[in-house]
This record gives C-alpha cells, structure tokens and sequence, in this order.
C-alpha cells in the first residue's frame, strides 16, 4: 500500500496494489476509485485532499495480521 500526496494539485493518491488500472469510476465530484480488471478496487483519489481531510496529522498504523491457512 502506498499513499502520496501532490502538493501542486492538492491531490492525495492511494494505492491498495500496483496492479494495472482498467476502470475508473466517480465515486463524488471529488473522489475517484480506480480498478482493475475483475473489478477490484486498486487506488482511490481524493481531489482537493486538503479541503476534505486533515492532511497535517496522518499516521499509519499496523495491527497483527493472521495468517490464515490455505
């Protein structure tokens, strides 16, 4: 998973995977989900990020992920 942000076009870019995006959809005027090819969700944008979220305190946390058995 990956988010950046631009800062030029104050727009906030996340990325669930790197796979190859082959549909994207409006979700708002200001929110985009992208997907791929059996439509799973791939990355979402947020448009005038700064305007719908509060950029200056962002965190990441991680919980203990199980592993389930195949």
């Amino acid at each position: 998973m990956k988010v950046t942000y631009f800062d030029d076009t104050d727009t906030l870019l996340v990325e669930f995977s790197e796979t190859a995006v082959e549909d994207t959809r409006d979700l708002d005027e200001n929110t985009l989900g992208e997907y791929d090819s059996n439509g799973k969700l791939v990355a979402i944008t947020l448009e005038h990020a700064s305007e719908h979220t509060d950029l200056q305190s962002f965190s990441f946390s991680n919980t203990a992920i199980l592993q389930h058995a195949a």
